[in-house]
């Protein structure tokens, strides 16, 4: 039998960088409809392999009931545990991971034995001042969760919702201007390490994610489709 290291493995790896707000989560479900890809989140993957007791969640629990961060190591053992499973066979969407230049070199050395590689990684770009304003007009419904928004998105009657008829309205209590405006500072101090290193990688796109969601998903679309030769 040929190791993984020999043969190539066609399951496509995709990486969508983006500050919290610019649409990865919905996206991603668009391109896991469009393509079979199953969307991974590093907080999912260590609950679920803390749940399940796997040898590389016993490890990540012990560390997190001691208070400690969980290591680049066992985050990749987690993903590679992962990827074994049949539901995966067509590829992976990763989010949250990696976010630092060296969980990037360590990721492409875990893929790279296994015959797979970064086919994509896609920068989700947004105006500042425009987010923030999008994130901090937010909210919603309290009792179905229907969104919306301050400028773009008001109910058809002041303070009823549209959809359930529900007049409890919640605001997330970090979407704010001052809160969002440190989070996008974050992100882009952490991330631009991330732009050069795939674009030096020579995977690395680019899309406009103020525009409406559903040119931002076409875009995306034909980015996937060209990486990982879809029809």
């Amino acid at each position: 039998m040929e190791r993984a290291s020999e043969t190539e493995n066609r399951a496509a790896v995709v990486i969508l960088l983006g500050p919290p707000g610019a649409g990865k989560g919905t996206q991603a479900r668009r391109l896991e409809e469009a393509f079979g890809l199953v969307q991974l989140s590093t907080g999912d993957l260590l609950r679920a392999a803390v749940s399940q007791g796997t040898d590389a969640g016993k490890r990540a629990k012990a560390v997190m009931d001691a208070g400690g961060l969980v290591s680049d190591d066992i985050v990749l053992a987690i993903l590679e545990d992962r990827l074994a499973q049949p539901d995966v066979i067509k590829g992976v969407i990763l989010d949250g991971f990696p976010r630092t230049e060296a969980q990037a070199d360590a990721l492409d050395a875990m893929l790279a034995a296994r015959g797979q590689k970064v086919n994509a990684a896609v920068s989700l770009d947004v105006d500042d001042a425009a987010m923030v304003e999008r994130i901090s007009g937010r909210y919603t419904c309290g009792g179905c969760g229907e969104g919306y928004h301050d400028s773009f998105k008001q109910p058809a009657k002041a303070g009823v919702c549209d959809n359930c008829g529900g007049t409890e309205m919640k605001r997330r209590a970090d979407d704010n201007a001052e809160t969002v405006g440190e989070r996008l500072r974050a992100y882009h101090a952490q991330t631009a390490p991330l732009i050069a290193f795939y674009k030096g990688r020579g995977c690395l796109s680019s899309v406009d994610a103020m525009a409406a969601i559903d040119e931002v998903e076409t875009d995306l679309q034909q980015i996937i489709r060209d990486a990982i030769g879809a029809t």
